[in-house]
């Protein structure tokens, strides 16, 4: 393979067509299309932004009980989640095997073999053949996502090849949490993925930290959203934006290397795909003094236990 121990990767940092399925699949498309003409071979997405994130929940009193306006924006939002079984991905995945390159998209999903109705943030990895490997569903939605998402479950936690490179990744929060890192980094991970709905108060602080912990690349990926980016038809528009900021999120995709030092700062408030080249013989020389989960590891005393099954709550004997 030309090259294998360098990856051109593609942060794409953009905003949905907010709540709207199709028209943020257009556009993560045209991302796609953007980052292979750059010859990039990595193009990552952030958290939930097919079709976006529920920022409403925060700006319509989203814990009140039995509520008209909670009930019909869930209902929206569940109709433009993202159905993987019926196809819903197909054209991202013939992007990436058209021109050989790899996908991680945040997407809001709406799984059937959780009866269809719930929805989780997940995680997609599509490789360079345009196969999905993983779908990895956030283990817990953060404080008022809870509202609207469902918890995950193990299934996901899984590592891919690509070139010399395993990559991994985890939504937004669960990057904060240790024993989902570590259950990354014991199956190799040197390139982990940390996808944000949005904002530099989020990014600037842990990617760093991953890089210095595991040694390795850290590519946090956030999209933007502003006032104007909500369309004139989404339900109950003026609610939502009585209480809104301006800018809902700036951004503040970065990239750290396996020395925890920047290789890109966050970049706050300009749309658009981020590129870097990442050399692997830079993961190399920050193992040779510490390696998490090679020698200045202990299994003998600590040992993590990862159920990687996929939860569901029938098991159908036909």
């Amino acid at each position: 393979m030309k090259n294998s121990h360098l990856l051109k990767v593609a942060l794409a940092q953009i905003s949905p067509v907010w709540l709207k399925k199709q028209a943020t699949l257009k556009k993560i498309e045209t991302q796609i299309e953007e980052a292979a003409q750059n010859k990039a071979e990595l193009v990552v997405f952030g958290e939930g932004l097919l079709p976006g994130y529920p920022f409403w929940l925060a700006l319509t009193n989203g814990t009140h009980w039995d509520t008209t306006v909670n009930k019909e924006l869930h209902a929206f939002y569940v109709r433009n989640a993202v159905s993987i079984e019926n196809g819903d991905l197909d054209t991202v995945c013939a992007l990436a095997k058209k021109y050989n390159l790899a996908v991680y998209l945040g997407i809001i999903e709406r799984p059937l073999d959780r009866g269809g109705h719930s929805i989780y943030a997940s995680l997609v990895y599509v490789n360079e053949k345009g196969n999905i490997q993983s779908v990895h569903r956030k283990l817990q939605p953060t404080y008022d996502e809870r509202l609207t998402w469902a918890p995950g479950d193990g299934h996901g936690l899984r590592v891919h090849p690509l070139k010399d490179f395993t990559v991994g990744g985890l939504n937004c929060w669960e990057n904060w949490m240790p024993l989902p890192r570590a259950a990354l980094y014991g199956q190799g991970e040197n390139v982990h993925i940390a996808v944000w709905p949005g904002s530099d108060h989020n990014t600037k602080d842990i990617t760093r930290f991953i890089a210095r912990e595991s040694r390795s690349y850290v590519l946090s990926v956030s999209a933007l959203m502003k006032v104007e980016d909500v369309p004139e038809d989404t339900p109950y528009l003026d609610t939502i934006l009585k209480k809104a900021p301006s800018i809902l999120a700036n951004g503040g995709s970065c990239i750290a290397g396996p020395n925890g030092e920047w290789l890109v700062e966050p970049v706050v408030n300009k749309a658009g795909n981020i590129y870097h080249t990442l050399d692997f013989n830079r993961i190399y020389e920050e193992r040779q003094n510490f390696d998490p989960v090679g020698h200045y590891s202990r299994p003998d005393v600590t040992k993590l236990t990862v159920n990687r099954e996929r939860q569901s709550t029938i098991k159908l004997n036909d």
